[in-house]
């Protein structure tokens, strides 16, 4: 009895451990709910302490260093929900490979009532198992990342939409060599067996083939493309908590994306089609036409240009001495704010507060974090166009420069501003 409410306080609903997908999502719900709690509550200045009360600065730092610390609590949990959930994910991309042998099986089946089973039935559903075979021991193998979902995520975490698109393209052409050869295998003429190689000829599959070259080819060079443009600060990646199938139809700020919907959208009609034609005709490789085909290209080529539109450098454009109601106008001195205005200060999926945290401005020799301000719902401070620190007592009265470093570790252009004393 004592082994059996052991076993049902570590692993029950509220399990806040990372060895089953349940309890380290519950620790990460966990300590978001109390992340929001504190934010609100610092937000309407409860929680305070009286040593810090009396000073603007000190409780803006100390409400800072506070949402930060429990920001890093959420991250480090979401990380162990994430990392908990792909560790159980593998068997669930099983279910959706055998689900579809089980669904080609019934479909062939009933199908067959007016025309009988051939041979052709035979080989689709024999290819259909080895494919899904094969597929079973690679998930098996990236097991602790998901599964099938491993070679269609990207390094930064998130399920990438030109390597799903083209591993779609990869499966229909070896699923339709597989039902050829097995076609041919248990032909017994001569005249089938002819027939069956000639459905192999480059003729009859040539559509196929561009568009599997042009989806594998832009699944390399944007691999190749990201990498380069990360490394020249030329674009701002963050890597996610986990990969989400949402990925594939927005950007890394979670909004919906136009170049990867339509690229996704055309590519499954043009899968569909596929498919559907290797039904009709299983004696030969599925002749994509050249007009769907040029429409794949078209695509392709919209994503490719989305891509390389994206991005850029974060960019400081001007540094302003911050005043409020009642302020007189005066030049910044050492203990006054600072307003940078600019844009691309927050890079996309750096919305979350410990990414936020990470965020530094760069005054003359001093390194300033910059404080997270928080209202209820959200923080006015830091946003992707202003930033608001103070300017340390250890800067040097004198002309200084200023630059902000964001949460991917690119740095702005430098503005320089006088200090006086």
């Amino acid at each position: 009895m004592a082994v059996q409410e052991a076993g049902r306080s570590t692993h029950g609903g509220g399990c806040m451990c990372g060895d089953c997908p349940h309890g380290a999502r519950e620790g990460h719900r966990r300590a978001v709910a109390a992340f929001l709690v504190k934010r609100d509550e610092l937000a309407a200045g409860q929680g305070l302490p009286a040593a810090v009360a009396h000073s603007a600065g000190a409780s803006r730092q100390w409400v800072s260093d506070e949402l930060t610390q429990s920001a890093r609590t959420v991250a480090e949990r979401g990380r162990e929900a994430g990392l908990a959930r792909l560790r159980h994910l593998w068997r669930r991309t099983l279910f959706v490979v055998w689900g579809t042998v089980a669904a080609l099986l019934l479909g062939q089946s009933l199908t067959a009532i007016d025309s009988g089973w051939t041979a052709a039935r035979t080989a689709g559903l024999l290819a259909a198992v080895l494919v899904a075979a094969l597929l079973t021991g690679a998930a098996r193998v990236h097991r602790l990342r998901g599964g099938l979902l491993a070679p269609v995520t990207g390094e930064d975490n998130r399920l990438s939409t030109s390597r799903a698109v083209a591993a779609g393209w990869v499966l229909v052409a070896v699923y339709s060599v597989l039902v050829l050869t097995l076609q041919l295998a248990g032909a017994s003429g001569g005249r089938r067996r002819d027939e069956l190689i000639a459905g192999l000829a480059l003729a009859r599959g040539a559509g196929v083939l561009t568009v599997l070259a042009l989806t594998c080819a832009v699944a390399v060079l944007l691999r190749r493309v990201v990498a380069v443009r990360v490394l020249a600060q030329r674009l701002q990646k963050l890597p996610a908590e986990r990969p989400r199938a949402a990925d594939l139809l927005t950007d890394d700020a979670g909004r919906g994306s136009f170049t990867d919907m339509q690229y996704v959208l055309v590519s499954a009609v043009a899968v569909i089609f596929s498919c559907v034609r290797l039904a009709r005709t299983p004696g030969q490789l599925p002749d994509l036409p050249w007009g769907l085909t040029l429409l794949v290209v078209v695509s392709a080529a919209t994503y490719l240009g989305g891509k390389y539109a994206e991005g850029g450098r974060p960019v400081l454009l001007s540094v302003v001495r911050a005043r409020e109601a009642g302020d007189l106008d005066a030049p910044i001195r050492t203990g006054d704010d600072i307003e940078i205005r600019g844009a691309g200060f927050v890079p996309p999926g750096a919305q979350t507060p410990d990414w936020l945290a990470r965020m530094v401005v760069r005054i003359g020799a001093v390194h300033v974090h910059v404080p997270l301000v928080p209202v209820a719902g959200g923080f006015t401070n830091p946003t992707d166009t202003v930033i608001t620190v103070p300017v340390p007592v250890d800067v040097e009265p004198g002309r200084v420069e200023v630059q902000v470093v964001t949460a991917a570790g690119v740095e702005t252009n430098r503005c320089a501003i006088d200090v006086t004393d």
